[in-house]
């Protein structure tokens, strides 16, 4: 056998090799993909402009929801920044994303509060607001712990709560859980991917 065969036979069998071995597809999300996940599976709440709001009446947007409260002194207002700028880079495409954005406290957080708070960070936000029984429903459905922190004055009291995102694909599939701070750059990127 010569040289040039000898070769071409090493090169074949090195591709046939190549080809059997199978490495396991890397994620194309940086946030956790929770596709199939068994619950979030919904919601009937007011939204700001006390529209009755059902989360099939997004369908065909990606929806990014968020739990939080208006006095939050820095997890909530910085997920809705994040979500704001990331909105920002895709361009034409942001109008096919729906932030949404459920008060963990509807004891403060009026209609009218939360149409002054929630659009300030970007215009298509929109904040949602149940009553107390809607609340422990939803927090259960969610899984989303969440705690009253009592302040000095009774009025100024704190809620500790889980911060991670709810993302939806077009089709109302709950598919990621965006941990918090994971600034606007990876949120555009799996809003992309999602978008797809």
């Amino acid at each position: 056998m010569n040289i040039k065969a000898l070769f071409m036979t090493l090169l074949l069998a090195g591709m046939l090799v190549a080809c059997q071995q199978t490495a396991p597809p890397a994620s194309t999300f940086h946030a956790t993909d929770i596709t199939g996940a068994s619950f979030g599976r919904g919601f009937e709440l007011t939204d700001h402009n006390g529209q009755t709001r059902k989360l099939t009446d997004f369908r065909g947007k990606v929806v990014a929801l968020f739990f939080g409260y208006t006095h939050c002194p820095d997890v909530c207002p910085t997920t809705l920044s994040d979500f704001a700028l990331a909105l920002k880079t895709l361009g034409a495409d942001a109008n096919r994303v729906q932030v949404l954005f459920i008060t963990l406290d509807p004891e403060r957080d009026t209609l009218e509060l939360l149409k002054h708070y929630v659009p300030a960070f970007y215009p298509t936000f929109l904040g949602l607001r149940p009553n107390v029984g809607q609340l422990q429903a939803l927090a259960s459905e969610y899984k989303v712990v969440c705690q009253k922190a009592p302040g000095g004055d009774p009025a100024e009291y704190g809620i500790d709560h889980s911060a991670n995102t709810y993302i939806y694909d077009r089709q109302g599939r709950l598919r990621l859980l965006m941990p918090y701070a994971s600034g606007a750059d990876t949120i555009a990127h799996d809003l992309k991917v999602l978008l797809r």
